[in-house]
């Protein structure tokens, strides 16, 4: 049997953790012969609802599973992690300004980076989920020197999912039928979703649906989703960011499929224009635990518009904490 990976999972007993903790423990994440050790670390406050989480766990006698390590310690929720799923952030209040958001969750995402750096494998792969996600995988992998920027990730597969799911429902189509699906940007409301280069069952997706519904409809849609859930639910995305994690990471991890991309938000390596070192959301292939952004895609003036403006929200929210980077 292959050796244990070791899987941190910030704010772990939050609704998201608590719907991934167990998917990453059944094998969904890494592989049915890929034993597991979660890491599942929270704030001292949330300790009684996360041994719980640990009880549950424990209670479903998955095979996978070889140990669960419950702590508020970031020394021991990160040693010697391969896989860092960083959750747990401070939520936007009634009033709460996004610059303040900003502030307050670089101070939780510096210190997680200087903590991964610290004690982590040399090898390990991070993906921030807490909003501004984007800006708080800047923040963790500037406060990690010894590792390079680009193990560090920040989730636009939702986004992507959601795409996939509007678009299969306007086809009648299924989601397995589409093909090189992008979220470009920030995962907020300036993120551009963008099916000009889809495939539905080897169609243009632009041959299949009007250029006026991608604009009208498919763009806000995507961008309003999780609003529209919070106020459907009473509650933000669970179920379906925890499934996203999954995809995120197991694509990362096992690689695309021959001819199809994913959307990941990576460090700008100056492609398609965008600024260098903005964590900024891609079309990518992966192999072998790399990915790889798709290069020279045809950029029309609407495209190349909303880019640049996804491209301006994010180094504004740097410029916001740039006092707070090394």
């Amino acid at each position: 049997m292959k050796s244990p990976v070791k899987v941190t999972i910030t704010g772990a007993a939050g609704h998201i953790g608590y719907a991934l903790a167990f998917r990453v423990a059944s094998g969904e994440m890494f592989g049915p012969d890929q034993p597991v050790i979660l890491r599942l670390l929270e704030i001292p406050q949330a300790m009684s609802s996360l041994n719980g989480v640990g009880m549950e766990l424990e209670d479903c006698a998955l095979p996978l599973l070889h140990d669960v390590v419950l702590t508020d310690d970031p020394a021991i929720g990160f040693r010697e992690t391969d896989y860092a799923l960083l959750i747990g952030s401070k939520p936007r209040s009634k009033g709460m300004e996004r610059n303040d958001l900003i502030t307050k969750n670089a101070k939780i995402f510096s210190a997680q980076g200087r903590a991964i750096n610290d004690f982590s494998s040399k090898d390990v792969r991070v993906l921030v989920v807490g909003n501004p996600a984007n800006t708080n995988a800047l923040i963790a992998a500037s406060n990690a020197p010894d590792l390079k920027p680009s193990q560090f990730t920040a989730m636009t597969r939702l986004d992507h999912n959601r795409a996939l799911g509007q678009l299969a429902n306007k086809c009648n189509s299924l989601v397995a039928d589409i093909n090189r699906m992008i979220i470009w940007g920030n995962h907020s409301m300036t993120q551009y979703p963008d099916i000009s280069n889809c495939l539905v069952n080897g169609t243009p997706a632009l041959d299949l649906v009007s250029r006026d519904w991608a604009i009208d409809h498919l763009i806000p849609r995507i961008q309003r989703r999780g609003a529209e859930i919070i106020q459907a639910r009473g509650l933000s995305s669970a179920a379906s960011a925890a499934d996203a994690v999954v995809d995120h990471v197991h694509d990362w991890v096992q690689g695309t499929a021959e001819g199809n991309w994913v959307s990941m938000s990576v460090p700008s390596d100056g492609s398609y224009s965008i600024e260098e070192g903005i964590v900024f959301s891609f079309p990518v292939t992966c192999k072998n635990g790399e990915y790889e952004i798709v290069q020279r895609l045809e950029l029309d003036e609407l495209s190349q518009s909303r880019l640049k403006t996804s491209e301006k929200e994010l180094r504004e929210e740097r410029a916001v904490i740039e006092d707070l980077l090394p």
